[in-house]
């Protein structure tokens, strides 16, 4: 799976997969490959896909070959740089900064984990990268890769742990 970041718009990009291509977005500051914690870039990187979760009752299909689990109200994803638990999921609450993973809007209806900084985590070199579902229109994201809520439901069926995403500019 490629993600090439569009000429003159680095915050979108296109996503081909096979014979699927279809549109995404990306971080609000494009594609780097100096990722830091809040740059607001996507990586420029090779990224294994770890595991997905998705909200309960959400409406989006979920069928995978990934490993799979329901959101729960306690799942969060650690983002405070100098604490042990960095770049990890977290139970909330959360006494240091984490971001909250079972969310009121849809962007976490269906998010993979993308292996960013997580086995060989660096302090300050990103957290929380996803391959999630995009907001009304694609406007930028934090880092992550967005889609359509139809086109995750069309790539879910293909994805396995076996999966690799690049990020190209």
């Amino acid at each position: 799976m490629t993600v090439r970041a569009r000429p003159g718009h680095p915050a979108s990009g296109m996503l081909r997969f096979g014979a699927l291509t279809m549109r995404c977005a990306l971080g609000r500051s494009g594609v780097t490959a100096c990722k830091r914690e809040g740059d607001g870039a996507t990586p420029l990187a090779r990224m294994r896909l770890c595991y997905a979760m998705s909200k309960p009752r959400s409406g989006l299909p979920v069928r995978t070959r990934l490993p799979h689990r329901s959101t729960r109200a306690s799942d969060g994803w650690c983002d405070a740089v100098f604490d042990r638990n960095y770049n990890r999921p977290v139970r909330l609450p959360y006494a240091a900064s984490a971001e909250r993973m079972l969310r009121d809007d849809r962007l976490y209806d269906v998010c993979i984990v993308l292996d960013w900084n997580i086995g060989c985590r660096v302090q300050g070199r990103g957290s929380a990268i996803f391959l999630h579902v995009a907001r009304p229109g694609y406007p930028p994201t934090e880092g992550c890769v967005a889609l359509g809520p139809r086109d995750m439901a069309r790539l879910l069926p293909y994805l396995t742990a076996r999966t690799v995403i690049h990020i190209v500019r």
